[in-house]
């Protein structure tokens, strides 16, 4: 049987007989590589900490692998009961490996691990990912676009081992590597990341499999600002339920309510953040945003911090710009709304990047993991009275010259800052 996982909080246990026939489509082939030999399961634990979407089962379910990306597990001719029983999956002719991660020990002392790129949220980069040591053959030996497959001795590739109470456990790790974006004040990541620890554990002639990885967070709430301007933060989540939706169209026809949270945003995902002025009934008046940016504390003036809005404007350094979105004329004070969208990041330390590598980050057993930090959204706002010379729109132009004139007209008696609560990224996690 095999333990299999996606990036996030999971500990599972399996006991394993000898290994799988992976036959791939490629001039690369795995050596010496045995059908697996059905055991009876070990009970699995699951710890997790993460919350899934409503229909994160269905949507992440781990046999879903399509047709051309499966990859046969045990011999040719498996029934669907000796499939199960290597917990593999069955689709009524051939037993395949499912998505995430599998690994099987051996008898023969190999570990073999088949690694698949919907492991994590977004997509794992097959190619970023590595072992403790390069010493040996540590390669994949086989790939696919959906798959890759690793195999070697326990006593290769950075492979400690240990031995009590006549058990011998040999352990490695599996990470992968993220582009890490600096900025002025701190330094982000949307890319997918995982730290996996994977043990082989051998008692006479039972071999034993155990995937281990790091915990990962929940996630925010909106808040409202009171004085003399009286502003709200709030996070929409309309969905798209009809064919050829557009998400941001429909994005701000509801929002999360206090009982919704914490609510759960992947990497990448989109946050659809709104400012609103309440208890004004001027039509003339509008509402601008100023400076908007994002820290791990809920101190403002915490660091880290990343910028999503400058004067206005979506931060010109940020490869994911955030994207200012249009309010419409359906409201009865359109003018009082500001919207815009940026897709979720976590806060990671600045000592994990190397510059000489483009500011790729390796995680290894010695440098610093993304913090998981939370996420606070803050913006200054201010009122502003149009005239003849200035509509109270951002002048977004490329040159910082234009850029310092559009301010000259802005009138900004009442400013103010409002904050969000704590927004945290989560990777959903699941054992099969």
């Amino acid at each position: 049987m095999a333990s299999k996982l996606i990036s996030g909080g999971l500990f599972a246990i399996a006991f394993l007989g000898c290994l799988v026939n992976a036959q791939l489509d490629t001039n690369q082939t795995a050596q010496n590589i045995h059908d697996p030999q059905p055991q009876t399961p070990a009970t699995q634990s699951q710890n997790t900490q993460s919350k899934s979407h409503p229909d994160t089962q269905n949507r992440r379910s781990s046999c879903v692998v399509e047709q051309q990306n499966k990859i046969q597990c045990g011999a040719p001719g498996t029934s669907a009961t000796v499939c199960n029983a290597l917990n593999c999956c069955f689709d009524g002719t051939m037993c395949y490996y499912g998505k995430y991660v599998t690994l099987h020990c051996t008898k023969d002392a190999q570990m073999i691990v088949i690694v698949s790129k919907d492991a994590t949220i977004p997509n794992l980069d097959l190619e970023s990912v590595g072992l403790l040591s390069k010493t040996g053959n540590c390669s994949p030996v086989a790939t696919t676009s959906a798959f890759a497959i690793y195999q070697f001795p326990v006593t290769e590739c950075g492979t400690v081992m240990s031995e009590e109470d006549g058990v011998l456990t040999y352990e490695n790790r599996m990470f992968s590597q993220y582009e890490v974006e600096l900025g002025p004040r701190g330094a982000i990541t949307r890319d997918s990341f995982f730290d996996l620890s994977i043990q082989c554990r051998y008692t006479g002639s039972t071999a034993e499999a155990l995937l281990l990885e790091m915990n990962i967070l929940p996630s925010p709430y909106p808040a409202v600002g009171f004085g003399i301007l009286n502003v709200e933060l709030r996070l929409a989540n309309g969905q798209c339920h009809l064919k050829g939706c557009a998400e941001e169209d429909v994005a701000y026809s509801s929002y999360y309510r206090d009982s919704e949270y914490p609510i759960t945003k992947e990497l990448q995902d989109n946050v659809y953040v709104e400012v609103r002025m309440l208890g004004r009934t001027d039509p003339n008046l509008v509402l601008t945003l100023g400076h908007c940016w994002a820290t791990s504390k809920s101190n403002p003036l915490s660091r880290p911090q990343w910028d999503l809005l400058i004067n206005g404007c979506p931060y010109r350094e940020d490869r994911y710009q955030t994207k200012l979105l249009n309010v419409g004329s359906k409201l009865m004070f359109p003018s009082h709304y500001r919207r815009f969208a940026f897709q979720m990041f976590t806060f990671v330390s600045t000592g994990a990047a190397d510059p000489s590598k483009g500011n790729q980050v390796t995680q290894t057993a010695d440098t610093v993991n993304p913090t998981y930090e939370k996420v606070y959204i803050h913006c200054n706002v201010a009122v502003c009275q149009p005239s003849t010379q200035y509509n109270c729109e951002p002048r977004c132009f490329r040159k910082r010259r234009d850029i310092g004139e559009s301010k000259t007209f802005t009138s900004r008696q009442e400013d103010r800052t409002v904050s969000s609560q704590e927004i945290q990224f989560v990777a959903l996690s699941q054992s099969v």
